[in-house]
């Protein structure tokens, strides 16, 4: 019985005459549990793509950025990984709260090469696990049930220009986040961060704008 394939994958299979390769995909390139050659990968990565699930059943995917090992293989069906502050709508980790199925896409666009993996996630905010993230919020641990490489076929090749400043170091303080300066905002703001503003200043959001549309770093 296969663990990725449903009714409907299979109607399609049969209909573009795909079944046999689908399968044979299946036993050779599914794994159950994350080998050395895995670890290494995801653990290099300072980028993932997450899938998760509302309470609507629509999916949500979102980008999450870090620095090298800001996810990690705790063994070898576990892994975990930080919710940073963010924009407080909480959706990725809101529907992992009421959904815990979750899908990743692992890539490296410059050579390329890219690792699907699925399972069950649950949000901590046990002291222990957050300690093993600089200034997460939450920590995300999750039980992968299956993972597989993806062919890089139609994978375009980039080069990354930087890291993020954003994206939290153990040897740096991390800049307090742009937009959070927008005038129009203020009145929601958390104490804290209207501490931050109170010191820096505010800014406008077409101040804001300006500089995502220029691609300034500091945006």
């Amino acid at each position: 019985m296969s663990r990725l394939y449903g009714p409907e994958h299979r109607a399609l299979q049969d209909q573009f005459e795909s079944r046999a390769m689908a399968d044979r995909i299946e036993a050779i390139a599914m794994k159950t549990e994350i080998t050395d050659m895995e670890k290494g990968f995801i653990e290099s990565r300072d980028m993932f793509f997450l899938t998760t699930v509302d309470d609507r059943g629509r999916p949500t995917v979102s980008y999450k950025g870090g620095v090298p090992g800001f996810v990690r293989v705790l063994d070898a069906q576990t892994l975990a990984f930080p919710s940073y502050d963010g924009n407080g709508m909480y959706l990725s980790m809101g529907n992992i709260a009421g959904n815990p199925e979750v899908g990743f896409l692992f890539i490296d666009l410059e050579k390329p090469f890219r690792l699907r993996v699925q399972g069950r996630a649950a949000i901590s905010r046990d002291p222990k696990a957050l300690s093993m993230f600089k200034e997460a919020e939450l920590a995300v641990i999750v039980t992968v049930s299956e993972l597989w490489m993806n062919c890089p076929r139609y994978v375009h090749r980039y080069q990354k220009v930087q890291t993020s400043r954003y994206a939290p170091t153990e040897n740096a303080d991390t800049p307090f986040c742009e937009w959070k300066r927008i005038d129009g905002i203020q009145d929601v703001l958390r104490p804290h961060e209207t501490a931050v503003v109170d010191k820096v200043g505010q800014i406008t959001i077409d101040e804001w704008m300006g500089k995502v549309l220029t691609g300034d770093e500091k945006a």
